[in-house]
């Protein structure tokens, strides 16, 4: 993904701006994470990354694609076929089955239920769950429950794995081990975007990327300082 000039500022009276315009580029296989304090514009981030919103001002290309202007229904199709999403809630269906949970992000896939069952079953494996696979959420623990999550974000193959304080919600140990999870999807190719505000998460990624007051800035050490530069600030 790369952000050319991408800023996002809401209507008024009086406008507010979100997000300053600046420049990222994550690159394929990369594992990124992006801290920051609450209020600091985050929340922003992630919507206009997950072409949740429309930036403003500026291109963003996803797997080449200039999204930016987009309408709702066409960044909603490039969503389901290029971004998988995990947050730190969960959002699974409390009463149907972990494989269903998973089935279901793919009810708009043309592929037949056998083959996205087959799919589904193959995701719950691959992080660990192929023995909780017909349990319900209310049965699982937040960890369990999260890799539920994982396994829903990864089924349809996304190029991006977008994730949003994938561990606020968990312990210690259990966070860790989300987290070791995701290690290993990076280490296998795929591309993690994690958001936090926990330093001790964000020192899993290749390169850590903070926000404040709406303005991202490359952490110090952490990546060539090309990658990322908030506009009108100098190399």
């Amino acid at each position: 993904m790369e952000f050319r000039g991408v800023g996002l500022t809401y209507p008024g009276p009086p406008p507010v701006t979100a997000l300053r315009p600046c420049d990222l580029i994550v690159r394929r296989g990369e594992f990124v994470t992006v801290i920051g304090p609450s209020g600091s514009g985050k929340s922003t981030f992630l919507n206009v990354a997950g072409l949740l919103d429309a930036p403003t001002e500026g291109s963003y290309l996803l797997d080449g694609i200039d999204v930016a202007g987009a309408g709702e229904a066409a960044r909603a199709a490039l969503r389901g076929r290029h971004i998988g999403f995990v947050f730190q809630s969960f959002h699974l269906m409390p009463h149907r089955s972990a494989l269903e949970n998973v089935t279901l992000a793919m009810v708009y896939n043309r592929s037949g239920r056998a083959d996205r069952t087959a799919r589904a079953r193959a995701a719950l494996t691959r992080v660990g769950l192929s023995h909780r696979i017909d349990a319900v959420p209310t049965r699982l623990s937040g960890g369990e429950r999260q890799r539920v999550a994982i396994a829903r974000a990864l089924v349809a193959r996304p190029s991006l794995l977008l994730c949003d304080e994938p561990t606020g919600n968990l312990d210690t140990a259990t966070a860790e081990s989300v987290l070791a999870l995701l290690d290993e999807l990076h280490a296998e190719g795929m591309t993690v975007l994690v958001i936090t505000h926990d330093p001790a998460v964000a020192a899993h990624g290749e390169r850590t990327v903070a926000i404040r007051d709406g303005v991202l800035a490359e952490q110090p050490g952490r990546g060539p300082r090309r990658a990322l530069l908030p506009e009108g600030v100098a190399e």
